[in-house]
């Protein structure tokens, strides 16, 4: 008589977890440890990473991602967007600034742009070729600066695209060489 018990006790438990087994469908998550690519991740990589190329290529150390440098290219972006003035912020920072006509531009261009400067600076006389600017590429190979923090906007009324970085500690003191 006991064998009818038991049996009927199995079937239940059977059931029940088999029920349990199939309304359970919840997905389970598994964490890595590989970094999360974001849009602003992408736009970081594309201001330094040829930055930092042109700096390993003289054994510097590379540029730092900082976030008060970003906060304050920020801000100067956002007073550049109503007339897109390619003028500088005049701030306590290195600096380099970019303008491209129309919205197609991008930070890998205008770091691009910034590093082919390279071309027009002669490091034995610590100066640019004769109406060339290589200022830019200058303060990107600064070998004191660490830190850079960069911004870009699209201009009101179609003006174009401006771009920022800023470096810490700033280079470019006339009479010192970059490297």
């Amino acid at each position: 008589m006991w064998f009818p018990s038991i049996t009927l006790i199995f079937f239940f438990v059977i059931i029940i977890s088999s029920t349990n087994a199939i309304t359970n469908n919840k997905t389970q998550i598994f964490k890595t440890n590989k970094p999360q690519v974001t849009k602003h991740n992408a736009m970081i990589n594309s201001f330094i990473y040829l930055q930092n190329q042109a700096r390993a290529a003289h054994r510097l150390p590379p540029l730092v991602w900082d976030p008060r440098l970003e906060r304050y290219a920020n801000s100067y972006v956002k007073l550049r967007q109503r007339d897109c003035l390619l003028e500088h912020s005049n701030g306590l920072y290195g600096e380099n600034i970019f303008w491209g006509s129309g919205y197609g531009w991008n930070p890998a261009q205008a770091a691009a742009a910034w590093v082919g400067e390279q071309r027009w600076y002669t490091y034995e006389s610590n100066s640019c070729n004769a109406g060339q600017e290589c200022g830019h590429y200058t303060q990107i190979v600064w070998k004191d600066t660490r830190r850079i923090g960069c911004s870009s906007v699209n201009c009101f009324q179609n003006r174009g695209v401006f771009m920022i970085c800023n470096y810490d500690p700033p280079g470019n003191y006339i009479g010192e060489r970059p490297y």
